[in-house]
């Protein structure tokens, strides 16, 4: 048998990859966004906790703009990420593992974690 020739690496702006596979993608992305932010947010509760100043200080910190964008990102991440949870542990009942439900899946996936996104937005920002 002649072996097939495979790629050394994958370059996934080159592949064409499903809905399903970015959705799986962003899952992992956002795993990893939310795990690396981990320490900011026990940071920012432990100050928070210790006096009233110091409380005022980060109430300051998290009314400025590119805060308050960096909390929608969070909150974006943490609602994409859980959605694709649940899409997962679907998947692992072999719920949806046909085509086109998987699309569809992934579909929720997205709309739900933006809705949730714009929910959170408009409460942030409001």
């Amino acid at each position: 048998m002649k072996p097939i020739a495979r790629p050394v690496y994958l370059d996934l702006f080159r592949i064409h990859l499903p809905l399903p596979g970015w959705v799986s993608i962003l899952h992992r992305v956002s795993g990893a966004l939310l795990f690396a932010a981990l320490p900011l947010g026990v940071w920012a509760l432990s100050v928070s906790l210790s006096d009233e100043a110091d409380f005022q200080r980060m109430a300051g910190w998290g009314a400025h703009p590119l805060a308050r964008s960096l909390i929608l990102l969070f909150i974006w991440a943490f609602a994409l990420h859980l959605f694709s949870g649940l899409r997962h542990l679907a998947l692992d009942l072999h719920w949806g593992v046909d085509l086109r439900r998987a699309r569809l899946g992934s579909i929720a996936v997205l709309l739900a974690s933006g809705l949730v996104t714009l929910l959170a937005a408009w409460r942030v920002f409001a």
